[in-house]
């Protein structure tokens, strides 16, 4: 009876330890893509090379991610679009980017080696 009740909290543990993200994870994921994106679209001259480079890896990174995950490709370039509108001709913002890259080192697993990966391969 013991190894029962181990044996069904091992597999509640496992299950819920790989749910995939939730639904607010989702939505602030979705929210930080499309600040890189928007970040992504500010003339050079205005903000460093390494920072645009930067926010085009991590949006197509989190793109392909969340795709995986199972949002909607359509769905998500539609939320992507609202950011960037919301965004559009406001200046890059230092502390607004550091949080969501905080957010999203910390919430999917090698993200950050994986964003500096495609910067260095130059495909982005």
């Amino acid at each position: 009876m013991k190894k029962l009740i181990l044996t069904l909290i091992s597999v509640l543990y496992l299950t819920s330890a790989y749910a995939g993200m939730s639904d607010d994870n989702k939505k602030r994921t979705i929210k930080c893509t499309g600040i890189y994106y928007s970040n992504s679209m500010i003339p050079q001259g205005e903000l460093e090379l390494e920072k645009i480079v930067h926010s085009f890896a991590a949006k197509k990174f989190l793109s392909t991610y969340l795709v995986n995950e199972g949002v909607n490709e359509d769905n998500l370039n539609k939320e992507l679009i609202k950011v960037v509108d919301e965004r559009y001709g406001k200046p890059y913002d230092e502390n607004i980017t550091k949080e969501c890259d905080g957010f999203i080192y910390k919430l999917i697993p090698n993200s950050k080696s994986e964003i500096d990966k495609l910067i260095k391969s130059g495909i982005y």
